[in-house]
């Protein structure tokens, strides 16, 4: 049954619902571990490098220019510091909230796409973001405004999708040119590198934690992390990646399911109207006036069909 549908769409979207639910997880899974953001985050990656070491090796490691190596270590630097961010974020805020405000990367990176680039964009780029910003004035209250207390988490989750949007920036070039099991191992094992240096720093204990932690954990690793994208970059593969980067956007309404089934964590109707218009926003974005560099990279991701699923590929 499986093989009369192998490199069809109807896998294709299989596969990358699969992979949203797999990533819906990781907020959950982190709230489940419930240790510092630093921890989780190095957890995180390392599980997902044990995973996919062995996929590379299978492979044959094929290293990348000079060039496009600094450039993945450069993004990645960018990378490990969205994941410290959203994870310490999470435990402060509600899952589905610090999962919703972390997913406001087009809009950052239209933003920078303007400023730093000083490239036009059209129109409903500009509707997209008022939309977006809306949104964001609704679920974070204006009475927040007033008094200038925000959430703490919330913030460092709106700042962690700034951070994934500079890492969008400066990999998008480089993805053209190697295929994603390199290009996410080489970034898996700087970030392990670095989040091990920080949380040493911190002084957070690596050790000593509960079953539960640690199966939470390795879940945020090995079926969010790998799992997850395994799924979504083999959907890369079939799909047109603009269509996937806006079915992506399931991804904090799946936490937010999620989030009251498992954690308990009920929204409010301040909060879920909020969160529908910043999706509204994000759609808007990602959907019509996605940057002309994003594009491209997002058009050379569905044409290369190298995902980490080799005899799939």
């Amino acid at each position: 049954m499986i093989k009369k549908y192998a490199n069809t769409p109807f896998l294709a979207w299989i596969a990358l619902a699969i992979g949203i639910v797999c990533i819906g997880f990781s907020a959950i899974f982190v709230k489940l571990a419930d240790v510092p953001g630093s921890v989780s985050t190095f957890y995180r990656l390392l599980f997902a490098t044990v995973a996919i070491l062995p996929v590379w090796l299978y492979r044959g490691i094929r290293m990348p220019a000079r060039k496009d190596i600094l450039l993945i270590l450069a993004g990645s630097l960018f990378f490990a510091i969205d994941l410290w961010l959203w994870n310490t974020a999470i435990p402060l805020t509600s899952a589905a909230t610090a999962t919703l405000l972390a997913n406001n990367a087009p809009v950052w990176l239209g933003l920078i796409t303007v400023v730093v680039l000083r490239q036009r964009l059209p129109g409903k780029f500009w509707i997209g973001l008022l939309v977006a910003l809306a949104g964001l004035n609704v679920l974070i209250g204006f009475e927040s405004w007033k008094t200038m207390q925000f959430n703490r988490g919330d913030v460092l989750a709106l700042l962690a999708g700034f951070f994934y949007a500079l890492y969008l920036l400066y990999t998008m070039e480089v993805r053209k040119r190697v295929n994603t099991v390199t290009f996410m191992s080489l970034s898996l094992l700087f970030m392990v590198a670095m989040m091990f240096a920080i949380t040493l720093f911190m002084g957070h204990s690596f050790t000593g934690y509960s079953s539960k932690t640690w199966l939470s954990l390795a879940g945020l690793g090995l079926i969010s992390h790998f799992g997850g994208w395994l799924c979504i970059n083999y959907a890369l593969g079939h799909l047109k990646g603009t269509n996937v980067s806006v079915t992506l956007l399931a991804q904090s309404v799946v936490t937010a399911i999620f989030g009251i089934i498992i954690l308990k964590e009920f929204l409010n109707p301040q909060q879920i109207a909020g969160g529908i218009i910043i999706l509204a926003g994000i759609y808007i974005v990602n959907r019509r006036n996605t940057p002309p560099r994003a594009a491209s990279a997002m058009n050379t991701e569905t044409e290369q069909q190298d995902t980490m699923a080799k005899p799939n590929a």
